[in-house]
């Protein structure tokens, strides 16, 4: 059985995505500041929902050195909705709290207009050809998005999706991973893309 660790930084959809990865035969260990977990791991989730803010206690924690070891050592890792927002530099949420960096971009607020923020609800993936994370996800598939801040588009970008405008609904790059969707209530296209990270995990 493959190791896998999810990070509990008391951000919300923990028990939802726990529920997910058993479903598909997981068995994933929890932790909320113990590195063990992170230093053994195979795979890492980081979930989330909520205020960028939360995620200061993976720095007070220690976690986030773990993180970063565990992943320059080739572990794959998966960011959820915040958890994906964390991989960027930061958030114009909270100005003062830094990501973890390994995507030089910010994340800003939807801008206001016409259409309501936050952005919830079901909407659709323009899937980028080559994605490992979202193999046999056809153009078009719909997920769950609940979130007001986004990441831009750029070459990273795995998958893009419309509100307001376009912004990043998935991020890839080599073993790190993120989306800003919640694919633990997204349904058959949730738990496909779940699988996917199950596989590529070493």
């Amino acid at each position: 059985m493959k190791r896998i660790t999810v990070v509990d930084y008391k951000a919300g959809n923990l028990t939802s995505v726990l529920k997910a990865l058993r479903h598909l035969g997981a068995e994933p260990d929890v932790t909320d500041g113990d590195l063990a977990p992170i230093e053994s791991a195979e795979g890492i989730v980081l979930p989330g929902v909520g205020h960028f803010a939360a995620t200061d206690r993976l720095d007070s924690t220690g976690l986030t050195p773990a993180i970063r070891a565990a992943i320059a050592r080739g572990v794959t890792f998966l960011g959820i909705c915040v958890g994906m927002q964390w991989l960027y530099s930061g958030s114009s949420e909270a100005p003062d709290q830094q990501g973890l960096g390994h995507f030089a971009e910010r994340c800003t607020r939807f801008p206001e207009g016409a259409e309501k923020v936050p952005h919830v609800g079901w909407n659709s993936l323009g899937v980028r050809e080559g994605s490992r994370l979202l193999a046999g996800v056809e153009p078009g598939e719909y997920v769950y998005f609940t979130h007001s801040y986004r990441a831009p588009v750029t070459a990273d970008t795995a998958a893009v999706t419309h509100y307001i405008e376009p912004f990043a609904a998935a991020v890839e790059r080599g073993n790190v991973m993120g989306v800003q969707f919640h694919p633990e209530k997204s349904n058959a296209t949730g738990l496909k893309i779940l699988r996917n990270f199950l596989e590529m995990m070493k």
